[in-house]
């Protein structure tokens, strides 16, 4: 923090300092950044909203700024606006004097979007950026704000998640595999730990649904991490698995687009995303290499047993031109995520 505004972290001060920089006949945007160093900071913020003179945006920590938090402070008089890792377009943009697309999308896959970790020079001053930053969304945004004991648990939960993206979870999944491995814990901590986590956009928790009986599934979900540079950062290269990682990119990829995400369950086969945006619904299979044909048929199989005529599409690894199968759109996944939908 500038010390030259330390003051501004008392309410009444930064209201007046706030005021006393209006201006007449013009649109006064105020923003306000890590707003939670300011005690009772809504207090100040509901007196300038409700004066309608300023157009106001306010960030802060994941895990203070939440949805109920912000319900309670300001009485549904907000809009919240979620905040994504650069995407993979905006990757290319930040190093566009590199013109080879397929590198720069094999290194977005390790390096993930935390813009702040691209300036350094080496690969262990990048990957330890990305550690700070995780850590201090678990041991200041989570244990403080929650008041949880400072020992591994959560650590070791994160861990096992970033480990086993896009697999199917619950919470007692979790708990069982954690205690075969000697990690002490229990389906409720497990469940409110995965709760945090979520509530701190580390992780994203996509439902499940039933294609057939158009219904979500109340139990095992999917969690995708924020980003899959922090899952490398964290773990390292163990445990590489491109389709997964692949399949996480896509996952958020579609929220950022503004899509309602689950995943599809047709009787007994899986659909990896069905993307849902107003009217709009998009049937998605995410595979790493399909040039293998019984790979392929185990991608496009589930697709075309759906009964409605909405959009499906696989995105892979193809390095190909965009072409059609049997109604089914089969798409390279660099070219996907370029496109400006």
């Amino acid at each position: 923090m500038d010390l030259r505004y330390e003051e501004l972290r008392e309410y009444h001060a930064l209201y007046s300092y706030v005021e006393s920089r209006f201006e007449e006949d013009k649109t006064n945007f105020l923003f306000i950044d890590e707003v939670q160093m300011c005690p009772d900071f809504e207090l100040a913020v509901n007196s300038l909203y409700g004066s309608g003179k300023y157009d106001i945006y306010i960030t802060g920590s994941n895990a203070f700024l939440l949805s109920a938090d912000l319900a309670t402070l300001f009485t549904g008089r907000y809009i919240q606006i979620h905040v994504f890792p650069f995407s993979f377009s905006k990757y290319c943009e930040y190093f566009a004097d590199e013109t080879d697309r397929n590198r720069l999308f094999d290194e977005y896959v390790i390096k993930g979007g935390l813009a702040g970790s691209y300036p350094y020079r080496t690969e262990r001053d990048r990957v330890g950026y990305i550690k700070e930053v995780y850590e201090t969304i678990v041991t200041r945004d989570l244990v403080q704000k929650y008041g949880l004991h400072a020992d591994t648990s959560l650590y070791n939960l994160s861990e096992f998640l970033m480990d086993n993206i896009g697999n199917l979870t619950s919470p007692n999944k979790v708990s069982t595999i954690l205690n075969s491995k000697n990690v002490p814990t229990n389906h409720v901590s497990a469940g409110r730990y995965i709760r945090y986590l979520c509530n701190a956009f580390v992780f994203y928790d996509v439902k499940r649904y039933d294609i057939k009986g158009k219904k979500c599934l109340e139990t095992l979900d999917k969690l995708y991490i924020c980003d899959t540079g922090m899952r490398y950062a964290v773990l390292g290269s163990r445990n590489m698995d491109y389709g997964r990682a692949y399949e996480n990119i896509v996952a958020i990829e579609l929220l950022r687009r503004g899509y309602n995400l689950y995943v599809g369950k047709l009787y007994q086969k899986e659909i990896d995303f069905v993307a849902v945006k107003g009217s709009e619904k998009i049937y998605i299979q995410v595979s790493d290499d399909i040039s293998n044909p019984d790979t392929f048929r185990r991608e496009y199989e589930p697709l075309l047993k759906i009964g409605d005529a909405y959009p499906k599409t696989i995105i892979a690894r193809t390095r190909h031109e965009e072409y059609i199968y049997e109604g089914i759109t089969v798409v390279d996944i660099a070219d996907w995520l370029m496109k400006n939908e």
